[in-house]
């Protein structure tokens, strides 16, 4: 059984969690940043430090890592009859103490417990997916729960620790306890649209700035390998054996040092070579609507051989030209598998899920919050200073 709110924190009071929030416009949905606000209130939402209000996003909170990692064997769900660190303690080779910083080295697995945890309402549930920058580093990580059995999955009504997995694949990266490697959004019910709401609200809102959408079990988009018409650059692949990165550090790191240019070709391809890893652009503009969120489907074996986007969070108002961000672009992170694919100009390769949120927000992605990515185009991640 998970703990109770009391057991993980002895000062808790033993309030009942506040059900919904007056003026919320809909009793299922995304929690926009004031609701999320309202489930730390309501001690739904704890920290070992205190929980900064510059952790909430639009429509997510910025996870913390805490003070130690361990070394695992390997990766494992700890399923119903575990809890996490009893899973730790039968695969961990050593922990390590991020007090000061320490190196987190490629191909190797480690696991953090985080500084957040949860005591939610039955109403309640909540996902979890690495932060822009986490993914364009190529860092993979994945949240676990107690007793769970799906990764970045938190069952309404959870009230325990949580802990977070970190497999850096390219890049070994310095981090440090109080990093954030990942978010999480938390919704009420299931409130991701049809098809047919998909099409009405791209009728409505402008979704991409096709005329006509690719709506089939979400929003399509398609690769970019035509690029800049000046410069013809269309991504980067990133350098193997490169120096280590400082995942708190912005504007730190010079892009060639890392990163290989890619150019287009006159017949609009490109080959992925296998265990690489790219960073691409999607054709389209993408909008999301300030009434709603979205969410990038993870890999997606009917498209190819390969996986794009770690980092799935799009928060309401990306490429909104309210909130200064008309013809923002959706950075894909590729990275092929077994054998070479190749893809080309104008080809699907992810499907974004919109999901309403509960009420209107109080703020939107890119106004006034140091978002990072705003009216993007083929962009790296915020470490690396512009080319």
């Amino acid at each position: 059984m998970t703990k109770s709110a009391s057991d993980l924190f002895p000062d808790h009071d033993g309030a009942t969690p506040s059900a919904a929030r007056a003026g919320a416009a809909h009793a299922t949905g995304i929690l926009p940043a004031h609701a999320i606000r309202a489930l730390v209130k309501d001690q739904q939402i704890w920290g070992t430090r205190e929980i900064q209000d510059n952790q909430v996003q639009p429509a997510s909170l910025d996870l913390r890592l805490g003070q130690t990692a361990y070394r695992l064997r390997a990766s494992f769900l700890p399923g119903p009859k575990s809890s996490v660190m009893e899973k730790v303690e039968a695969f961990s080779f050593h922990k390590i103490d991020l007090t000061e910083g320490a190196v987190l080295e490629t191909g190797c697995v480690y696991l953090v417990p985080l500084m957040e945890a949860l005591a939610l309402s039955e109403r309640t549930s909540a996902s979890a997916n690495p932060k822009s920058s986490t993914g364009r580093l190529d860092v993979f990580t994945r949240l676990i729960t107690d007793h769970g059995s799906e990764f970045d999955q938190v069952e309404a009504g959870y009230k325990g620790h949580l802990y977070l997995e970190i497999s850096p694949r390219t890049f070994s990266v310095l981090v440090r306890a109080g990093s954030r490697l990942s978010q999480i959004r938390f919704r009420r019910g299931q409130p991701t649209h049809t098809d047919i709401e998909l099409r009405t609200l791209h009728e409505k809102e402008r979704l991409v700035d096709d005329a006509v959408a690719d709506i089939d079990g979400g929003l399509g988009l398609s690769v970019d390998l035509k690029g800049d018409g000046e410069t013809g650059l269309i991504g980067y692949r990133a350098k193997r054996h490169s120096g280590l990165i400082d995942v708190d550090l912005r504007d730190g790191y010079e892009t060639l040092d890392f990163w290989e240019p890619i150019y287009a070709r006159a017949d609009g391809a490109l080959v992925l070579d296998p265990n690489e890893f790219y960073i691409l652009a999607s054709r389209e503009a993408v909008h999301v609507p300030a009434t709603h969120a979205a969410e990038m489907v993870p890999y997606n074996p009917l498209v190819g051989e390969f996986r794009v986007h770690y980092a799935g969070f799009f928060d309401p108002g990306f490429g909104a030209r309210s909130a200064g961000g008309a013809g923002s672009r959706g950075v894909l992170e590729v990275r092929s598998h077994d054998v070479p694919f190749i893809l080309e100009h104008g080809q699907t390769i992810g499907r974004l899920l919109y999901e309403r949120l509960t009420d209107a927000p109080t703020e939107l992605y890119g106004q006034g919050i140091g978002s990072s990515y705003q009216k993007q185009g083929l962009k790296l991640s915020k470490h690396f200073r512009t080319p």
